[in-house]
């Protein structure tokens, strides 16, 4: 019996999130460079890639749910036919304002329908994120900030003498005898301990809220905070998808 094929397609700053359903079931995710619309289906997994085959199902007939915070992006991928666009009137969440980031919101979605209400969703994104929701499905609010590899590039873009510096893998030493080693334990160390005091104020607010990390630098941001984090942390490149499949089912 076919199964029906669901494309997932998170449009970023930086790079497209792919992802693909099964009756509406998040099966892998898979992230490229932009490309052209023309190319995309070139780029599917080899598992689905077999399923597409074995249904004969033609790739142009498959619906594509986008989700995107880039406007030109977003202009070129409405020109399909088969393209579904998710707005926040989609995401079954209260207190959502209307220039709310529709991937922040159906990431912290997707974060609560799997790990439970409340949550909190930190992003290492692009930008840096921080989103709240309570028991009761309501945004609390948040804060952005921009991404550790934005603060770090920012200061040899706009300075004449200060040097890009690479993102570390874990926290560098606090107190630094180097230009590369102070601009990455300034910006890092902050950024840190900055987390640290969201997640402590969320948590005498909500004891019992899990807290979940998401984005490429979500892994980066844990070990930087390990210290300071307890068992209920949890790492999930996926959460925008699985809200998504969320809203599908």
């Amino acid at each position: 019996m076919n199964q029906n094929i669901q494309i997932g397609l998170s449009i970023g700053n930086s790079r497209y999130h792919w992802a693909w359903f099964l009756d509406a079931k998040l099966q892998s995710s898979w992230d490229t460079e932009y490309l052209t619309i023309d190319r995309y289906s070139a780029l599917f997994p080899l598992d689905l890639q077999s399923i597409v085959k074995a249904n004969l199902t033609d790739v142009n007939s498959i619906p594509i749910y986008l989700v995107s915070v880039v406007p030109h992006q977003t202009t070129l991928w409405q020109e399909l036919p088969q393209v579904n666009l998710i707005t926040l009137a989609d995401i079954p969440l209260i207190n959502l304002y209307p220039t709310l980031g529709i991937d922040r919101a159906l990431a912290a979605f997707g974060a609560g329908e799997i790990y439970g209400y409340p949550v909190l969703v930190i992003d290492g994104g692009t930008a840096l994120t921080i989103t709240g929701i309570n028991q009761n499905r309501c945004l609390i609010g948040g804060a952005i900030l921009p991404g550790l590899r934005l603060q770090l590039r920012s200061l040899a873009m706009g300075t004449a003498a200060l040097p890009a510096v690479e993102l570390p893998r874990q926290l560098p030493p606090r107190w630094s005898d180097n230009t590369p080693g102070s601009i990455a334990s300034g910006v890092l160390h902050t950024v840190s301990s900055g987390i640290s005091a969201f997640i402590q104020d969320w948590q005498q607010l909500y004891p019992q809220s899990r807290i979940v990390f998401t984005g490429g630098d979500g892994a980066v941001l844990i070990n930087y905070l390990q210290a300071n984090l307890s068992s209920s942390v949890k790492l999930d490149y996926d959460l925008l998808f699985h809200g998504l499949s969320a809203i599908l089912i």
